[in-house]
């Protein structure tokens, strides 16, 4: 038996701001999907390339997101070592912090590597419709 590897931690991002502006219909709900093809970071147990798909869809209130800071955001994971869900999630935990929508999706589709593809989804919902709501009758 050989001994096991002590569990690779993820190292802290420095991430720029991202820019919002104002909502132009905050009386509608609507969503808008933003799609970075070209995300990269690190892995962190063997130091090589990731590569894949950052997808964010959501529902703005009263703030939208500025894409060419949304931009420079992604960039800031390229030479982070983190592994995908803790990327994906801290996307999300980030972005919902700035822009406080009324729903938001991350998914985070990464390439083939050593044959297995991941896809790691979450989700944040301001609150859930009255249908949603246990006991609600209506």
């Amino acid at each position: 038996m050989t001994p096991t590897k002590k569990s690779a931690k993820n190292k802290p991002v420095a991430r720029p701001e991202v820019v919002t502006f104002p909502n132009p219909n905050p009386e509608r709900d609507y969503t808008i999907r933003i799609e970075n093809p070209e995300y990269t970071s690190v892995c962190p147990v063997t130091g090589q390339p990731d590569f894949g798909t950052i997808i964010v869809c959501y529902t703005p209130d009263k703030l939208c997101l500025e894409l060419k800071s949304l931009k420079f955001y992604f960039l800031a994971f390229r030479n982070a070592g983190i592994y995908y869900e803790a990327a994906v999630n801290m996307i999300l935990d980030d972005l919902v912090k700035l822009c406080r929508p009324r729903w938001m999706e991350v998914i985070g589709d990464f390439t083939a590597r050593g044959g297995i593809t991941t896809r790691v989804q979450v989700e944040y919902m301001k609150s859930a419709p009255p249908s949603q709501i246990k006991g609600h009758k209506g």
